[in-house]
């Protein structure tokens, strides 16, 4: 039985995660702001204004000034692959190089765990068969953080996971999002339009503007 979302506490940790100095992009900026360890950090703000190229900044995928460090080391003592699998985006849109889906994973993979990560949001393992054309878009995303969740990322940059499911599939999302963050004590930044869903999940908020951040009451 799945629990309902709003039954859902993240965790309380006060060590710095991810730190973020004086973040610009674009024409937006500067940006500093800190994410906890094992916290849900909520990302508002008006359509256009740069949620996700900030995530985009974040993981060094557009060019951007200012100072990105995890855990401490800042973002350019690591090589890009690896600041990634460790500071993982997670798209809207996400992108399929393949025909099949289970090619978008890697044969290390432990099955079991596939399986089990797979399960936690609604599919079969047999969805690794299927033809990536046959996927909605609403499956794409799910699988998406699957495929994110995959390396065991430090911080997950989640850039509306839920705007194409329905209720039932955005209470499992929310569900397995919440016990991957526990399990592994991940970070998470958080992108939605939908504040009745950052007041169910994120543990602060922060709305974000051209030239700054906004904290808001959660």
């Amino acid at each position: 039985m799945v629990q309902p979302s709003s039954s859902i506490s993240p965790p309380q940790n006060n060590s710095c995660r991810l730190r973020v100095e004086d973040l610009r992009f674009l024409v937006n900026g500067p940006y500093t702001f800190v994410l906890k360890e094992g916290e849900c950090l909520g990302l508002s703000g008006q359509s256009g204004v740069g949620k996700t190229q900030m995530l985009r900044a974040i993981t060094d995928l557009i060019p951007h000034s200012g100072k990105i460090l995890l855990d401490g080391v800042p973002s350019t003592s690591f090589p890009a692959p690896l600041w990634r699998s460790r500071v993982t985006m997670v798209p809207a849109e996400s992108f399929w190089w393949y025909d099949i889906v289970g090619d978008h994973f890697s044969t290390e993979f432990d099955t079991e765990f596939l399986k089990e990560k797979l399960a936690a949001v609604g599919f079969d393992k047999d969805v690794l068969n299927w033809q990536i054309s046959r996927l909605s878009t609403g499956e794409k995303q799910r699988l998406a953080l699957i495929r994110g969740v995959c390396n065991t990322p430090s911080v997950l940059l989640l850039d509306e996971p839920c705007s194409s499911l329905d209720g039932y599939h955005t209470t499992l999302t929310e569900s397995f999002i919440f016990q991957y963050l526990r399990h592994h004590n991940t970070s998470v930044l958080w992108v939605s339009h939908d504040p009745e869903q950052l007041q169910r999940v994120a543990a602060r908020e922060l709305c974000l503007e051209k030239t700054g951040l906004v904290e808001k009451t959660v």
